[in-house]
């Protein structure tokens, strides 16, 4: 065989197991990502109408790739869980033992500043399609829940996810509520959904949709 066809096949070669190699890489990311999804809201730089008093927002939430960090404890609420003060007054609180009532009205549009380290983004609440996500999106933000915590998932061109306070994908609020699910094609680059570990078992998680490999996750 001729030298310049035994280059060109190990050429071939080296190409095809690079390309087996990311193709083993994107489903490990996939399998470790939690794909479970509930709502969609929409991430917008923009100024929304109808704008409610008091919408929920974030303040701390740092963008890092770490999968180690802990935010400290707040407080544990035991019993029912009251509506927090709109203002942003009430006291951190990181454990419920029940989900919270309905504290938002559905009928008007509420939006949640988030400051990370990367810089701060507007995510638009759709509250009428997804009452009782923006629901829990808005109390938890109101409690300051999400302060401090990072983005514990983060996976180029698919989806970063945040929300956890032990940093690591598995802490939570210590209740669940149910699905609200979008339609199927509903997700779309700079989507925002709530993680979950199956059926009606959101509670804090949320991730938000960075590329066409994310656009394609089944709206579960």
């Amino acid at each position: 065989m001729p030298a310049s066809q035994k280059r060109q096949r190990k050429k071939e070669g080296r190409q095809a197991r690079q390309q087996a190699a990311l193709a083993a890489r994107r489903r490990r990311s996939r399998r470790n990502t939690v794909i479970a999804t509930v709502v969609v809201m929409a991430v917008v730089i923009a100024v929304i109408a109808a704008f409610s008093g008091g919408g929920g927002t974030s303040k701390s939430t740092k963008a890092s790739s770490t999968n180690t960090t802990t935010a400290p404890s707040g407080a544990a609420l035991k019993g029912d869980t009251p509506c927090p003060k709109a203002d942003g007054t009430s006291a951190r609180t990181t454990s419920f033992a029940k989900p919270p009532p309905m504290c938002i009205d559905p009928a008007k549009t509420y939006t949640a500043t988030m400051a990370t380290t990367k810089g701060s983004m507007t995510i638009a609440l759709d509250a009428k399609t997804a009452p009782k996500t923006v629901n829990n999106f808005v109390v938890l933000a109101r409690y300051h829940f999400y302060d401090g915590l990072t983005f514990h998932k983060i996976v180029p061109d698919f989806v970063i996810q945040g929300g956890d306070p032990k940093g690591n994908g598995n802490g939570g609020p210590g209740y669940a509520f149910a699905d609200e699910l979008p339609a199927t094609g509903k997700y779309k680059v700079d989507s925002v959904a709530m993680a979950n570990a199956g059926s009606n078992t959101n509670g804090r998680q949320f991730f938000i949709i960075t590329g066409a490999e994310g656009m394609a996750l089944p709206p579960q």
